[in-house]
């Protein structure tokens, strides 16, 4: 079990900057620091254990997609001094950065960024300066990557202290890539997960994945909530399972797992790609505590008419006991629960819509 914590630290991002909350172990009043970082879209914010700073990846229309880094839990901020860029010789330009991950406690200083064109950047200052990674711009395939509805962006990072050089990434729609050995090689780990529009339905690359999702406890089963179904991987990505069953739909796009239960796991479906609102009309997180065998419906203090949707990175669990979960919509709403989502109580619901949801003991 994960001792709780002091105080926990909830990072809110959205289209007009960032909003940090913190509230003590019971995690019932929450205390509101910002707007900060105005004027830029917030995709991803996380919380640095290593040094207790928060990293947040911003895109702005005037000034373009940067790192910002803040070591007073959001009173202030500062930007990189050299955002990510990719090498000239490559002719591509950051468009925007859709993900923000710190590296492993061993790995002093390391933080990796997800880009859009997908590829993997790294820093190894704490986020002042970065580089691309080369296995990934110099893949063999990579001229055949084709971007998905809200562009060629690698949106997801997974890392695990129990497997310190391996790496699972997102990248939509090509899907999920795996290296073995800190960055320098890649595989594609698609296998069995579908592409509902492709003549050929199992391609080895080309599946639009939305989210992957890990305990650190079971490295090796991964979750994953993809444009065309929900899919558990017992061995890393090798190999995927189809674990919707009982799901209202196949459609969604966040995905957790619960901190104490590694085979509790945690989705937002949504009626599908041309009706991006909840089944019904009525919004509702579904959990399954046999990983995916099953799935229940937790609602209990949300509203009985919704159509707000969230997005990829709105939703997530903590590592306090019992495990907490809480997501943010585009409509400004923030919801948080105490108890695995059996109770939801409203924390906010005047935010601009809400892009990424992180959290963190502090």
């Amino acid at each position: 079990m994960t001792a709780r914590s002091d105080k926990v630290c909830l990072m809110v991002g959205t289209r007009k900057g960032a909003f940090v909350f913190t509230a003590d172990r019971g995690r019932k009043n929450w205390k509101m620091t910002g707007p900060v970082l105005k004027g830029n879209d917030v995709y991803s914010m996380a919380y640095d254990k290593r040094d207790g700073s928060i990293l947040a990846a911003l895109s702005s229309g005037h000034w373009g997609p940067t790192i910002a880094k803040s070591k007073d839990l959001g009173k202030t901020w500062k930007v990189s001094k050299t955002p990510p860029k990719f090498p000239k010789s490559s002719g591509l330009s950051v468009s925007r950065i859709w993900q923000i991950t710190p590296g492993s406690e061993k790995q002093e200083g390391v933080v990796y960024a997800g880009i859009e064109p997908a590829c993997l950047f790294k820093s190894e200052d704490g986020g002042d300066t970065w580089k691309a990674n080369e296995g990934m711009l110099n893949h063999e395939t990579r001229k055949d990557w084709q971007a998905g509805g809200g562009g060629l962006c690698l949106h997801t990072i997974v890392l695990t202290d129990k497997r310190p050089k391996r790496i699972l990434i997102a990248i939509s729609a090509v899907g999920t890539m795996r290296s073995d050995d800190g960055g320098e090689s890649w595989e594609f780990k698609n296998k069995k997960v579908m592409v509902g529009y492709s003549p050929n339905k199992y391609p080895v690359f080309g599946q639009c994945v939305h989210k992957l999702a890990i305990n650190d406890a079971a490295p090796d089963m991964i979750f994953q909530q993809n444009h065309f179904g929900v899919y558990r991987s017992d061995d890393a990505g090798d190999n995927w399972k189809d674990i919707r069953n009982n799901l209202p739909s196949r459609f969604g796009f966040p995905a957790a797992v619960d901190a104490n239960e590694p085979r509790r796991f945690y989705l937002a479906p949504l009626e599908g790609d041309f009706s991006r609102i909840p089944p019904g009309g009525h919004f509702a997180v579904w959990a399954s505590d046999n990983a995916g065998a099953e799935w229940n419906k937790l609602d209990k203090g949300l509203p009985e008419s919704s159509y707000f949707t969230v997005l990829r990175d709105g939703m997530v669990a903590d590592q306090e006991d019992p495990c907490g979960i809480y997501f943010g919509t585009t409509t400004g709403h923030l919801y948080a629960s105490r108890n695995q989502g059996e109770q939801w109580e409203k924390v906010s619901d005047v935010l601009p819509p809400i892009l990424s949801v992180s959290v963190s003991a502090t």
